[in-house]
């Protein structure tokens, strides 16, 4: 199995930005080597003629990379699901082209955290989602839910689908509540879906004071990474501590 991991959602909205820029986080403070991705992004805006992503820079930042290029090779202007943008900006993606951005940053980086694109069975072209996309990376998945009314349903059908195809779930983070006022359906979710799945709460992370993605602001992200995340088990024996 690769070092790496490939963070995915029950639904578009459900923080995996936060919680892949948080392990970047880690790992550096960890002097982990470590790379970061986001295949396809759409909603994408312009500086200075290039297109841009504001999930990207956050991830890029949170690891002091650089290469954007790599780290998000494929890019699109309007927020559609990546088929969509696709078809409405007349540029099929090219899924090699994503590989191939993939193969480069497995060599330069010890571990390698890559965000999808809303959930699981979100397509790229008509015969081709992000689980095909998983499955080339031969990485695991860590699944990113709420911990609302709904949560059950929603994460419980993704982990049956990344089981159908043969995924590697490593665990479940249920990020973005607010502790100080859970909902008795939001304090009972999170059990009954480990329960019935039988796979693994990774973590609980709250909603971050000071957090802002489009102006690179991370807040507390990383010390509420370290203390609510289990983190041993995603970096395995690269992390000490």
């Amino acid at each position: 199995m690769r070092k790496g991991v490939f963070i995915i959602g029950t639904d578009t909205g459900v923080g995996k930005t936060v919680i892949a820029a948080g392990l970047a986080l880690v790992a550096r403070e960890k002097k982990i080597r470590v790379g970061v991705m986001k295949p396809v992004a759409t909603g994408c805006f312009s500086h200075e003629g290039e297109l841009l992503s504001h999930d990207t820079l956050f991830l890029l930042k949170a690891s002091e990379g650089k290469r954007h290029e790599l780290a998000n090779p494929v890019r699109f202007r309007n927020p559609l699901a990546p088929l969509a943008a696709a078809r409405h900006e007349a540029r099929p993606i090219d899924t090699s082209h994503i590989i191939r951005a993939y193969e480069e940053l497995h060599e330069n980086f010890e571990f390698v955290i890559v965000e999808g694109i809303g959930g699981l069975m979100v397509p790229f072209t008509e015969n081709y989602f992000v689980s095909d996309l998983i499955q080339e990376f031969k990485l695991p998945v860590i699944i990113v839910a709420r911990t609302a009314l709904g949560t059950i349903n929603h994460t419980l059908l993704t982990i049956d689908a990344a089981k159908s195809r043969g995924l590697n779930i490593l665990g479940i983070i249920f990020n973005n509540f607010n502790e100080n006022s859970l909902s008795l359906d939001e304090e009972t979710s999170p059990r009954i879906i480990s329960d019935l799945s039988r796979v693994p709460i990774l973590g609980m992370v709250p909603k971050i004071e000071g957090l802002n993605v489009e102006n690179l602001r991370y807040g507390n992200l990383k010390q509420t990474m370290k203390d609510r995340v289990d983190l041993k088990k995603i970096f395995g024996e690269l992390f000490n501590g």
